[in-house]
């Protein structure tokens, strides 16, 4: 097997190579598995001995024409299993070409499509007794055509329909052309019953029965079994078709030839049948008692339990059925007045769609709209209408119907989260320390350069700087000067957030995700989206955000807690720490390649002793709005004051020079700011002695974590990590560890 074979027979899906003729060379190991065909069976052409019979001339039609121009192709066929059933699949295939472009090879894969295939052909059966419903066939021709359509899906079985007699007593067999005609007399009638077959016993119970081998089942009575096995009759499976209110109507069964459970596939389409039988047999109930009004079309839509109008191809309102009648309090003379729009929708919503329907009503095919209509009470709600045409043999549009579903509950949750997003903003800006960035010391100007230039794009920023010194007032500059200002900035305190939540508390989760999780919620990311948001102290994510977190900026979409969904997301990510990430990195606490995606536009802040020209406009900003907050009026500051605030290191930064300021402020009883030089902390010196003492400190923590870590082996956080051990916090034990420059990988096992 050459190198090509290998990579293909390691592939995990059905694939092949052939010659540029078409005939295969080689069919991988799943191939083989799948259809149980050997190597040499399957060489050639031999593989179209697994392809379904109705379904090989289309493929090597399809095949041979693609062949001879060269072009890549797909269709869909039916792939006989190694047990004789056949699947649903996708058969894709793309040619392979020289230098000079000729096809030296063909490569090809088959993707199963059962569960898409099965869906869609029940969909279709759906839509087709609907038409056939609308068009008036009779209800014995719409089954008939069910059991059709489930034949053609399971072909191996036979399908038929029995319909509930008057007396409620006994079923008679009503639909399935290739029942056995020997067997119909045992079916017309049936009486209902505990031992009276499958379909007798499914209508007793009202719930699906399953008769695995109609020889020993007890089920099947005994005064037919004999019969039904001479009619080919060795399983049978059925399901009851039952009302809302659980009123047997009649019931959909299957036989097969075989003894044998029904597949999971199976089990689908008699489910699916059953759905559709009801559909038809309501529908057709309906008919059948009000065919003889002349206003049977409008009496149907009244029995409907959803709002319904009847529109003229211009537009114009024909009728509206009880449900519309009764929510909008109107009769049917004002729904065929002028107003009737203008007294039933918000007057907002006409103008916004008025040109918008016409133009779709011109059109000729299916649309929709949301419009808030009034309730008979004066209220409004939000509806979803959806207008549907229908069609007269020539296909013309003759009458629009037009469905209206309540859909104000979810308008009100989009409104919520709008709101909320405002609120956010709001509080953001309220909570911010600046209403804008003041100072003028060139390592600001170099801060506001960086921003200047990389607000205008998408790219990711990630500030450093230490706590208090504005990162987030940083980030925010950012945000208002670039093209999603107007949108959304969302902030998120990474180290803020209990470990067990950040998950659920950025991308959000779905109804029973969890314990707790009692219905949907939105994360930060989703409520972010089309904005920004804003990462605070990210250095503090566990590991196992960190990864999902990486791949929303990889991929740009993420998935809701409890959901494998994947959301596409647009959201540009600014990030804030006040740690060392890179030493972070080398310590293994944060991810390299998570790193490497944040620091695409570093910005480093700088401290409040690195700006100190600053000072003396930070303190004249912060005495104003301080001031004004208490309601005093002070003008002067003392220049010993000053004097203090320049001399001092300020550790805390803007955050704590704005607490001592507002402080003074408090305590001030003149016009005059003044502060006490003991509210300053000094940090004194250490002695030989203490550094000594601190030296042996530092190598006591240094045992103690390395002890941690290696009973732990190497992890941090959890129940069972370092930090739960040493009963500190995860963070107090990162910042140690890096500090101390322990290599946490050294642990691992």
């Amino acid at each position: 097997m050459d190198i090509n074979h290998k990579i293909i027979d390691a592939i995990p899906t059905i694939a092949w190579c052939a010659q540029p003729g078409g005939a295969n060379e080689f069919l991988n190991r799943r191939w083989r598995d799948y259809t149980g065909l050997s190597v040499e069976e399957g060489l050639g052409w031999g593989w179209k001995t697994a392809i379904h019979p109705d379904d090989l001339g289309r493929l090597t039609g399809k095949w041979q024409t693609l062949f001879a121009k060269g072009e890549l192709g797909a269709s869909e066929v039916r792939l006989r299993r190694s047990d004789g059933f056949y699947r649903w699949f996708l058969f894709q295939v793309e040619p392979l070409r020289d230098e000079a472009g000729r096809v030296v090879q063909w490569y090809g894969t088959a993707t199963d499509i059962e569960d898409r295939k099965r869906a869609e052909l029940l969909g279709a059966a759906e839509k087709r007794t609907l038409e056939m419903i609308g068009d008036g066939a009779s209800l014995e021709g719409i089954l008939d055509e069910l059991c059709r359509s489930i034949e053609v899906q399971a072909p191996t079985t036979v399908s038929t329909v029995l319909l509930m007699a008057p007396d409620g007593k006994h079923l008679w067999h009503a639909a399935g052309r290739h029942v056995p005609r020997d067997w119909l007399p045992a079916i017309s009638p049936l009486p209902i019953g505990p031992r009276a077959g499958c379909c007798g016993a499914a209508a007793f119970f009202k719930q699906r029965v399953i008769i695995a081998d109609v020889a020993t089942d007890p089920v099947w009575s005994d005064e037919h079994r004999q019969l039904a096995l001479e009619n080919g009759i060795l399983a049978a499976w059925s399901q009851p078709i039952l009302t809302q209110d659980r009123e047997v109507l009649g019931t959909f069964a299957l036989y097969a030839k075989g003894p044998r459970t029904p597949t999971d596939a199976e089990l689908e389409l008699i489910e699916g049948a059953g759905h559709i039988a009801l559909i038809a047999i309501g529908r057709q109930r309906s008919q059948e008692t009000l065919r003889k009004s002349e206003a049977e079309l409008r009496r149907i839509t009244d029995v409907i339990p959803q709002a319904i109008i009847v529109l003229a191809p211009d537009g114009r309102t024909l009728y509206a059925n009880r449900v519309t009648l009764e929510y909008s309090g109107l009769n049917l003379e004002d729904v065929t007045s002028a107003d009737f729009r203008q007294r039933v929708f918000h007057p907002d919503d006409l103008e916004r769609v008025a040109a918008e329907r016409q133009r779709l009503l011109s059109g000729e095919v299916p649309f929709e709209l949301e419009l808030r209509a009034r309730r008979h009470d004066g209220k409004y709600r939000w509806f979803l209408i959806r207008y549907n045409p229908f069609r007269d043999e020539q296909g013309r549009v003759i009458r629009w119907y037009a469905t209206g579903t309540d859909i104000d509950e979810r308008k009100q949750a989009e409104e919520r989260i709008r709101k909320e997003n405002i609120a956010l903003r709001d509080e953001i800006d309220r909570s911010s320390m600046f209403e804008e960035i003041v100072g003028s010391s060139d390592p600001l100007r170099e801060v506001l350069s960086q921003i200047a230039k990389v607000a205008p794009t998408d790219s990711t920023v990630l500030i450093a700087g230490e706590t208090g010194t504005g990162k987030e007032l940083v980030a925010r500059a950012i945000h208002a000067k670039s093209k999603r200002a107007g949108r959304a900035f969302v902030r998120v305190h990474c180290s803020a957030i209990p470990q067990a939540l950040i998950a659920s508390e950025l991308f959000g989760h779905e109804k029973g995700a969890f314990t707790g999780a009692l219905q949907r919620r939105i994360g930060r990311f989703e409520s972010a989206d089309g904005g920004t948001l804003f990462l605070d102290e990210v250095g503090e994510l566990p590991t196992e955000t960190q990864i999902a977190l990486l791949r929303v900026l990889q991929e740009r979409e993420f998935e809701r807690v409890g959901s494998g969904q994947p959301i596409p997301l647009d959201v540009r990510v600014l990030a804030a720490t006040n740690r060392d990430l890179e030493a972070a990195v080398a310590s293994g606490s944060f991810r390299a390649d998570l790193f490497y995606r944040l620091n695409v536009f570093p910005i480093a802040v700088p401290s409040l002793r690195e700006r100190a020209d600053d000072i003396p406009l930070l303190v004249e900003y912060l005495l104003q709005r301080s001031a004004k907050n208490a309601a005093k009026k002070i003008n002067r500051i003392a220049k010993t004051t000053l004097d203090l605030f320049k001399a001092y290191s300020w550790p805390g930064n803007i955050r704590e020079l704005q607490n001592v300021v507002e402080r003074a402020v408090i305590l001030c009883e003149g016009d005059t700011l003044a502060v006490d030089e003991t509210w300053f902390k000094h940090v004194p010196s250490r002695s030989p002695d203490a550094e000594s003492l601190y030296a042996t400190l530092a190598d006591q923590q240094r045992e103690m974590i390395e002890a941690a870590l290696r009973v732990s082996k190497g992890r941090v956080a959890g129940p069972f990590g370092a930090a739960a051990k040493l009963g500190i916090p995860r963070q107090t034990l990162d910042s140690k560890i890096a500090a101390l420059g322990i290599d946490k990988s050294q642990f691992k096992t």
